[in-house]
C-alpha cells in the first residue's frame, strides 16, 4: 500500500513515498518509494526576522505545486502535509497556509514540538545490542530538537526545545535554551550511562556515514566528537568539494554534532543508532494506522 508525506522543516521541504507491507510478525514496515527534498531554509527567515520573507513564500508555493502534482500522478491511498518549527513561529503562518490551500489544495498542517516528537518516534521498531530499559528518541532539526523518552517500551515524557542547526547558524539559540534541556534530561539521571539512544535526522545519519559503522547504523561518543572538532576545523567550502556535502549539509551538521554530544554528554549515552528515518517516516505509518482502523 502506498502512502505520502509532506514534511515542510525549518532546513528543507521533503515529499516521501512508502509503501506499507506486514512483516512476518505482523509488524507494518515501510519501503522508500520516491524521496525529494528541497532545501528551502524557510528557519533562516523565521529566526532571524519573526516571518517568512515573500521569495521565500514564492519558492514554498512552487515546491508545493510540484509535490502536488506527483502526488496525482502517484495516486497514493492518503498522504497528509505537516509544518514543524519554522512555521509555528512565523508570523505569517496563517497567510502561507491559506496561500498554500488556495494554490496547491494541500491542507497543511502546523504541528507542535511534543506531536512532533510522538509522529518521529512511531515510525521506529528497533533491536538494541544493549539490554537498558530506558531508550530515548532524538531528532534534531532546523528549528528544534525533539527528545522522547520510553522505559520498557512504554512512552514516558517527552520535550522540544528551541535549539536547532539553522538557528544556531543564525546565532539565536539562548543560552537559557541549553540549560533548559540539560535541566529536563537530568530527571533520568538514575538511568545515567544506561540509555539506548536512536538518533534521526539528515545530519546524524551523514555523521555516522562519515565517521561511525556503517554496519551497524551507529556511531559513538569518541567518534562524534572527533567528526564535530575535524569538521569544525575545516572551511566550508572543503567541507562541500573534499568530503562531497550537499552545501546545504556542510553548513548545518556542525551544530548537529554538538546538539548530540551535548544529549550524550548529558545522559551518559555512549552509541547513538541512526535508522535514518524522521518526520517524514513517522508520518507515513500514522497514516496506515488510520487507513488499518477505517478499513
Amino acid at each position: 500500500m502506498l502512502f505520502a508525506s509532506i514534511d515542510i522543516g525549518s532546513n528543507a521541504v521533503r515529499l516521501l513515498f512508502a509503501n506499507v507491507y506486514l512483516t512476518d510478525n505482523n509488524y507494518p514496515t515501510a519501503s522508500k518509494a520516491t524521496l525529494v527534498r528541497i532545501p528551502l531554509r524557510l528557519g533562516e527567515d523565521v529566526f532571524k526576522k519573526g516571518r517568512i520573507s515573500d521569495e521565500r513564500v514564492d519558492k514554498l508555493i512552487k515546491t508545493l505545486e510540484a509535490f502536488r502534482l506527483l502526488i496525482d500522478v502517484y495516486q497514493p491511498i492518503a498522504y497528509e502535509a505537516c509544518a514543524t518549527a519554522a512555521m509555528r513561529e512565523a508570523s505569517n503562518k496563517v497567510e502561507i497556509i491559506e496561500k498554500i490551500k488556495t494554490k496547491t489544495n494541500l491542507d497543511v498542517r502546523i504541528i507542535d514540538g511534543m506531536e512532533e516528537a510522538n509522529i518521529i518516534r512511531s515510525s521506529n521498531n528497533l533491536n538494541f545490542s544493549n539490554d537498558f530499559n530506558t531508550t530515548m528518541y532524538v531528532d534534531v532539526g532546523g528549528g528544534s530538537t525533539e527528545i522522547s523518552i520510553l522505559q520498557n517500551h512504554k512512552f514516558i515524557n517527552c520535550n522540544s526545545f528551541n535549539i536547532g542547526t539553522v538557528r544556531i547558524l543564525n546565532k539565536k539559540v539562548e543560552e537559557e535554551s541549553w540549560n533548559k534541556m540539560k535541566d529536563w534530561l537530568s530527571q533520568f539521571k538514575s538511568d545515567f550511562g544506561r540509555i539506548n539512544c536512536v538518533g534521526t535526522g539528515g545530519n546524524i545519519n551523514r555523521l555516522t556515514k562519515l565517521y561511525g559503522d556503517q554496519l551497524e547504523n551507529n556511531i559513538n561518543f569518541l567518534q562524534l566528537k572527533f567528526a564535530y572538532k575535524q569538521l569544525k576545523s575545516i572551511p566550508l567550502k572543503e567541507r562541500i568539494e573534499k568530503m562531497g556535502l550537499r552545501p546545504d549539509r556542510a553548513d548545518v551538521i556542525v551544530p548537529a554534532a554538538k546538539i548530540f554530544l551535548t544529549i550524550m554528554k548529558s545522559s551518559g549515552i555512549e552509541t547513538i543508532i541512526a535508522p535514518k528515518v524522521g518526520l517524514a517516516d513517522g508520518l507515513i505509518y500514522r497514516l496506515y494506522e488510520k487507513h488499518k482502523i477505517n478499513n
